[in-house]
């Protein structure tokens, strides 16, 4: 298979979940998202394309959920609403850790744990946001 990516560059994220199907239910029904077997059993690969840009960042540890460091990495899953997101996360049993705020310029960010206990951000992007 020839490498599409550039050495350095960010080329694959994970999330790791205990119950695959209950994990799968939840990005499927929150995002969209489709799952392809791939390689061992158990592991699945995200279909989520056609994909944007995938953004990265380095930034000083944080506590999103009070007296919790965040550890590993932390992802942003970009979203066309926001408040449809954060309604499809609490109705397929996540739950929202830090509510919507906006980021002026940049746009409107959420966190939340999913039915995992895994902690990743959405973000609508919107270069107007104020």
């Amino acid at each position: 298979m020839p490498s599409q990516f550039i050495p350095g560059q960010v080329a694959h994220f994970a999330i790791n979940a205990n119950d695959i199907p209950r994990a799968q239910r939840f990005y499927g029904n929150v995002f969209g998202w489709k799952f392809l077997p791939y390689g061992p059993p158990g592991f699945f690969m995200i279909d989520n394309k056609p994909s944007g840009e995938l953004r990265g960042s380095l930034q000083g540890r944080r506590e999103i959920v009070p007296g919790v460091a965040m550890k590993g990495l932390e992802c942003t899953i970009a979203v066309a609403d926001i408040q449809a997101t954060d309604a499809a996360i609490k109705s397929n049993g996540g739950s929202i850790v830090m509510p919507i705020c906006t980021l002026a310029g940049i746009g409107q960010l959420l966190f939340f744990q999913d039915p995992e206990g895994n902690i990743l951000g959405a973000m609508q992007y919107d270069d107007q946001a104020d």
